[in-house]
């Protein structure tokens, strides 16, 4: 299956392949060159194809728990300010994307989104220490009875230039659900409330809707 976000992407580059085939076919005469253009090619497509794949998830609700909004691995867990929302002391864990991991993101917890916001910026590399203040971003917070809030932020990086961002304020979330995707993206943060059970370590490779990141204390 593969994310909705993807299908004109998709399209373009099957049509185009196929035109690389076929002008390679007729004008490339030399046959090692001709086999060398249509496996990069192909590869090209599996790497298309690969990034926008949608994977059902198998999400175990409950409000108690955050589960990671996106596939990849743990960079950061520490208590930092959050200066956008919150303006207070928060655990910020943050999970970095390869090229190669699922780019859909999903909702941490369930309940209902009461803030949203898009920033315009820059796409500094993902791991940069300014990357969650300067690069296109968007964040959102979510809060449910048993938890409180959580804020994601979702954050572009060098190679992302198109954040989408389902999530509006007043909307219901459901945990797991998709709630946006970043084109060639690369990294989301959460903040939560001091206090919480951290469940995952440094360098942890974690699942989008899957993998529990913290729990509720008490």
């Amino acid at each position: 299956m593969f994310h909705k976000e993807g299908h004109k992407i998709i399209t373009i580059t099957f049509v185009a392949i196929l035109a690389g085939f076929l002008l390679a076919d007729r004008f490339i005469t030399i046959q090692w060159l001709q086999i060398l253009i249509m496996i990069t090619l192909l590869i090209f497509l599996v790497l298309i194809l690969q990034f926008f794949r949608n994977p059902k998830r198998h999400t175990a609700f409950n409000d108690k728990h955050v589960v990671s909004p996106v596939d990849g691995k743990v960079v950061v867990i520490e208590e930092v300010f959050e200066k956008e929302y919150f303006k207070d002391k928060r655990l910020q864990v943050s999970v970095f994307m390869s090229p190669l991991n699922v780019h859909v993101t999903r909702y941490p917890i369930g309940g209902h989104v009461i803030f949203s916001k898009y920033h315009p910026g820059k796409y500094l590399v993902a791991w940069h220490p300014k990357a969650s203040e300067e690069n296109e971003r968007t964040t959102v917070v979510v809060e449910n009875e048993s938890y409180g809030k959580v804020l994601y932020r979702q954050i572009a990086g060098a190679l992302a230039k198109r954040i989408v961002n389902y999530a509006k304020q007043n909307d219901k979330a459901t945990q797991g659900d998709d709630s946006g995707f970043i084109k060639f993206g690369s990294r989301v943060d959460l903040f939560l409330p001091l206090g919480t059970k951290i469940k995952v370590q440094l360098n942890q490779k974690v699942k989008g809707g899957e993998s529990v990141i913290a729990e509720a204390n008490g």
